[in-house]
């Protein structure tokens, strides 16, 4: 079965249960192609969870997930990927010893046929090159191309992180915290970064900077205890009385 393609992605009941907690509990989505959206909560409300489920590494107790018009619900990890889904994650996950350069080769082989021309010379595949050059220009990393990653700053390992992300020419990117430890100039750089992304690319962002939340996003999804408490437009959500006693500390402030 398949639904509308003008929708990214549409979550219907996703729940996921580890031994009896619910760490995700009945979350319901709809999130039109070329949309940007954060999802929001306090620590423990099920972020990282729901990005696993929907990229396939944790599979859900109920519920249905579709991704521009196909259910992916039972599919793995790279099926959902060919699709056109990329992600992040809160830790960085590069290769250390390789250059900048390799390391957006690798992943821009990783979604095509040449990864399984094992006697042919990478070099001959003139395109990966070129498509690994672009995306790190994108992320403003073309001038670090032959540093080794190790050498690079906390921040630039994050940009390149997001080139990665962007080497499959994915349709709907999850991002989760792209700011996480960066220092405030490292955040600003990394805001106007994926604030100039194509805006062809549907964008699906954790974000626990509130700032960087609203200055990214159109819509705010927020998460507690698994469940949807708001969701809507960044200025409704932000004046939410229930968000703002949940999430935002208000409660606290007036106490």
């Amino acid at each position: 079965m398949t639904e509308s393609p003008a929708l990214a992605l549409s979550l219907t009941n996703v729940s996921k249960a580890f031994e009896g907690l619910r760490a995700v509990d009945g979350v319901s989505l709809a999130v039109a192609a070329g949309e940007r959206r954060a999802i929001i909560g306090p620590n423990g409300a099920g972020k990282t969870t729901l990005f696993s489920l929907i990229s396939g590494e944790t599979q859900l107790t109920e519920g249905r997930i579709t991704l521009f018009g196909t259910n992916v619900t039972r599919l793995p990890p790279h099926r959902r990927a060919a699709l056109g889904l990329a992600r992040t994650y809160q830790i960085t996950n590069l290769f250390p010893r390789l250059t900048a350069l390799e390391n957006c080769l690798l992943a821009v082989q990783a979604l095509s046929p040449a990864k399984l021309h094992l006697h042919r010379a990478l070099s001959h595949y003139t395109d990966h090159f070129a498509r690994a050059r672009a995306v790190l220009e994108a992320v403003e990393l073309k001038e670090k191309e032959h540093e080794v990653v190790r050498n690079l700053s906390h921040g630039e390992q994050r940009q390149l992180e997001i080139a990665l992300a962007l080497a499959g020419k994915p349709r709907l990117l999850l991002l989760d915290e792209p700011t996480a430890g960066l220092s405030l100039a490292e955040s600003h750089v990394m805001t106007a970064l994926l604030k100039k992304l194509d805006a062809a690319i549907t964008l699906l962002v954790i974000e626990h900077d509130m700032d960087v939340a609203f200055e990214l996003t159109d819509r705010i999804t927020v998460l507690h205890y698994g469940k949807v408490i708001a969701d809507g437009l960044s200025h409704e959500v932000k004046s939410n009385p229930t968000v703002q006693e949940i999430y935002l500390g208000a409660a606290m402030e007036t106490s």
